[in-house]
């Protein structure tokens, strides 16, 4: 007997359209099926691998301590946090891990943010090779930028979201300057009457907010994207193709990947790619190891220490948009601050990438969480990934 779509996922496929395709209960499907709906280009690995998840029930299902009351399994947590994907590295070696039943293990899911600091990753490379300077102006690489607001700030302001930027990232809105941007990506329907937009001529529209470069932390995507067509023009290069010769290939990823672009091809490098959650907890173990996998070098070391250790802290506290109160942020990653020196990627609808180098400890949670400021807002994720931090093995 033949399964219908409605069958697998509780929805017809005509039901889900590029209106409502980030919104619950379609974001299931949607997040691990964004080339539906936006176009994308493929960042390839050498050989696309199928891997059979670990059999993880005794860690999941024994009694911990999470953090979050009502929830005393990993597991309770993780369904309780709408996890779509979870797994846990210890020293190298994957300890753990969680599937959501309309999970595929294989099928690359929608990091949003997270594609933040894999193009920070990307730079930091170009930077070693004398490609991009932090200390330029981006209208070095961008003379168009002149009169915009990136026309008097440095690339290190827009690396660290220190950008004096007028623009809100009000993502329920449907009619404000976010929506347009959202047009500009293909990630919403064209607006009736409006002329179309590409996603860097919209990016040259933006204005200056009544500060100077280089103060409190501000987090705006837009900064991102601009990164994306900085390495683009610095390079001659696609960005997908970058991402594939310079990370993906030499860190050994097994997995599919790709990135959305938008009607002329310019990436969505501050939301738009799509991994799998071994790929990504891959790349977290490349950076506690200091960039090196089987004694070759893929991120500079410098860069690492730099991401890990440096970052405004006062900037931080001024403008900061995540529990973290000692924290700080530094070339698109987020530190804790703490002894561990843990450090993360965050993605709106619950991705993450958690990193504690004091315990050798990698996490990757993937989700559908029906809000875009899900458990990133709270404390609870933070406890219950320090709390698995502390788990022995």
């Amino acid at each position: 007997m033949i399964k219908t779509f409605q069958d697998r996922h509780g929805f017809a496929r005509a039901d889900v359209t590029l209106a409502n395709w980030r919104t619950s209960p379609y974001s299931r499907w949607t997040f691990q099926n964004v080339r539906d709906f936006v176009p994308t280009a493929v960042i390839a690995a050498e050989t696309v691998v199928a891997e059979r998840p670990l059999a993880s029930d005794t860690f999941l299902d024994a009694p911990m301590e999470t953090g979050l009351a009502g929830t005393d399994t990993a597991r309770a947590f993780l369904e309780f946090a709408h996890t779509d994907a979870f797994v846990m590295m210890r020293k190298g070696e994957i300890v753990a891990e969680y599937y959501a039943a309309h999970a595929n293990p294989d099928a690359p899911h929608l990091v949003f943010s997270i594609s933040k600091s894999l193009t920070a990753v990307i730079s930091g490379i170009l930077e070693a090779d004398g490609i991009l300077d932090p200390d330029r102006p981006v209208t070095d690489y961008l003379p168009e930028a002149k009169g915009s607001v990136y026309g008097d700030c440095t690339y290190r302001d827009v690396l660290d979201m220190r950008v004096s930027l007028d623009f809100e990232e009000a993502y329920l809105d449907p009619y404000g300057a976010f929506a347009r941007y959202r047009r500009s990506m293909l990630w919403n329907p064209p607006m009736p009457g409006a002329e179309p937009e590409n996603l860097a001529a919209f990016l040259m529209t933006l204005q200056k907010a009544d500060r100077p470069h280089g103060g409190p932390f501000y987090y705006a995507s837009p900064n991102a994207d601009l990164l994306g067509v900085i390495i683009e023009r610095a390079t001659g290069a696609r960005f997908a193709d970058l991402t594939s010769d310079l990370l993906w290939k030499p860190m050994g990823a097994k997995g599919l990947a790709d990135i959305t672009v938008d009607a002329i091809g310019t990436p969505r490098t501050a939301g738009g790619v799509s991994i799998t959650a071994r790929d990504l907890a891959r790349l977290g173990e490349l950076l506690r190891n200091d960039g090196a996998r089987d004694g070759k070098q893929i991120i500079p070391v410098a860069w690492i220490r730099d991401m890990q250790e440096n970052g405004d802290r006062e900037a931080w506290q001024q403008g900061r948009n995540v529990d973290l109160p000692n924290g700080r942020y530094r070339s698109q990653w987020y530190q804790s601050g703490e002894a561990d020196q843990a450090f993360c990627a965050i993605g709106i609808h619950g991705q993450w990438l958690y990193v504690d180098p004091s315990t050798e400890t990698v996490i990757v949670k993937f989700s559908s969480h029906p809000e875009p400021l899900g458990d990133e807002e709270n404390q609870d994720i933070f406890t219950f990934f320090r709390a698995l931090c502390r788990r022995a093995i």
